[in-house]
């Protein structure tokens, strides 16, 4: 009897276990079903450029107002003292001159001085010996009446004398802002034009803007050097053309396609 109740008390656990091994795993089932059901799709596109890009030119032409002219004094001397004695002595005429020709001292640069020794080979020693000392000073003058830029380098080719070196004259605008905005004001319909064009050519109606950038700036100071010195001084007022300067912008955009 005892054994009997005993085989029944372990057949109504297994049933027990049985049935708690299905429900398992069917909520086990259920809940993998529901995260799938419940998991949202995610889709990660490439970012593609939309629109109509074109790139956009303007050009402005300017009269330069200012003349920079690069000039100074170079002297040559057995000793630095002696050498550097005479150059401040040219120095200090060819300031003058600018200074007594309109040319304002705020609108006077150092860019260069220099002592350097001058030398040559002794055959006799076979060695390099020094010969000398040369002292180079340079400054950059800013000339607001370009008309005078002839008139200042005869002044202060007469001032420095043998001591007198001209390298270079360069123009330029003192204010380049309407010329800027000029140029600007182009670029941005020439680059309407292009992307209208596109457009019809697309067979597509042209949209507002979606994106404009504006380029960097170019703004010219072309230098032009002097001949040698020897030539220089034959002519005794060069003659000066300061000619036009291009300054340009350019403008990229995107318009929208409608």
């Amino acid at each position: 009897m005892r054994k009997s109740w005993w085989l029944i008390s372990c057949l109504v656990v297994m049933l027990a276990l049985t049935a708690s091994g299905c429900e398992f795993v069917k909520m086990a089932s259920m809940g993998e079903n529901s995260d799938e059901n419940n998991q949202e799709t995610i889709s990660i596109l490439p970012q593609q450029n939309t629109g109509i890009w074109v790139t956009g030119q303007g050009e402005a032409m300017a009269v330069p107002d200012i003349a920079s002219l690069r000039l100074g004094v170079e002297a040559r001397a057995d000793t630095v003292a002696a050498a550097q004695a005479e150059a401040n002595e040219a120095m200090n005429k060819v300031m003058e001159a600018l200074k007594d020709n309109g040319v304002a001292e705020e609108d006077i640069q150092t860019q260069q001085f220099s002592i350097y020794p001058m030398t040559s080979w002794n055959e006799r020693k076979d060695e390099e010996e020094i010969t000398g000392y040369r002292v180079t000073n340079m400054v950059v003058a800013k000339i607001r009446e370009v008309d005078k830029a002839g008139e200042i380098i005869e002044a202060v080719s007469e001032a420095g004398g043998d001591f007198t070196r001209m390298q270079s004259i360069s123009f330029t605008v003192g204010d380049p802002t309407p010329y800027y905005e000029e140029a600007r004001s182009k670029a941005m319909e020439n680059a309407k034009h292009k992307a209208a064009q596109l457009a019809d050519l697309a067979g597509v109606e042209l949209g507002k803007p979606t994106y404009i950038s504006e380029g960097p700036v170019y703004r010219p100071e072309v230098p032009r050097y002097f001949p040698k010195l020897e030539e220089e001084m034959a002519a005794p007022q060069p003659p000066i053309s300061p000619g036009e300067l291009k300054m340009t912008v350019s403008v990229q955009m995107v318009y929208a396609i409608v």
